[in-house]
């Protein structure tokens, strides 16, 4: 009976040791499972970003007077049909990783980027730097809510703005008058 005080205390100190860390394994897996995730996202979304941007940049090449260099324009939309299907592969991982804001904003950017798409396609439109500044909002918005999905701080990194001016300053023309072009097999 003399050594039951001290057995106790000895179970009672054992219990607690295991219970503490098994809170601070579950604590530690809880972190490093956030940690894996986010660098999946980030991946996620940069590959996302980086092959819609692609998409733009090629439809960009294709729109009429956009920076007065001659294109190939055959070759061109063979490009972008290639740049869509890789926004299509990096925009499922999105879906599958991103959270609800940063996916509504990606899919806000990637119908503005289809709207200057159709138009380098050969769709008329009445207001292109309208729909270039559309997209460059969207933009801004997809990088805002991934920033603030991952918890990235430092403020903002809107470009729209800037970009609004650069693009007033070129005087884009309307295609409205411009007929339609054939698309390549497997376009949408």
């Amino acid at each position: 009976m003399a050594q039951l005080p001290a057995l106790l205390g000895v179970l009672i100190g054992t219990v607690g040791t295991i219970v503490a860390t098994s809170l601070a394994d579950r604590s530690r897996w809880r972190r490093t499972q956030t940690v894996r995730w986010d660098e999946r996202r980030l991946d996620a979304y940069a590959e996302f970003a980086r092959a819609l941007k692609e998409v733009h940049a090629t439809s960009g090449r294709l729109l009429p007077g956009w920076r007065g260099v001659p294109v190939d324009r055959e070759r061109e939309l063979a490009n972008l049909v290639e740049a869509d299907f890789r926004h299509t592969l990096a925009w499922e991982n999105v879906l599958l990783l991103g959270d609800g804001p940063t996916v509504t904003a990606a899919r806000a950017w990637r119908d503005a980027v289809w709207a200057i798409e159709r138009v380098a396609q050969g769709n008329p439109t009445d207001d292109l730097s309208a729909l270039l500044h559309r997209a460059n909002e969207a933009r801004d918005h997809f990088y805002d809510a991934a920033r603030d999905g991952l918890g990235v701080g430092g403020g903002s990194v809107a470009q729209a703005t800037l970009l609004q001016g650069r693009l007033g300053d070129r005087n884009l023309p309307s295609t409205a008058t411009r007929p339609p072009v054939d698309r390549p097999a497997g376009s949408r």
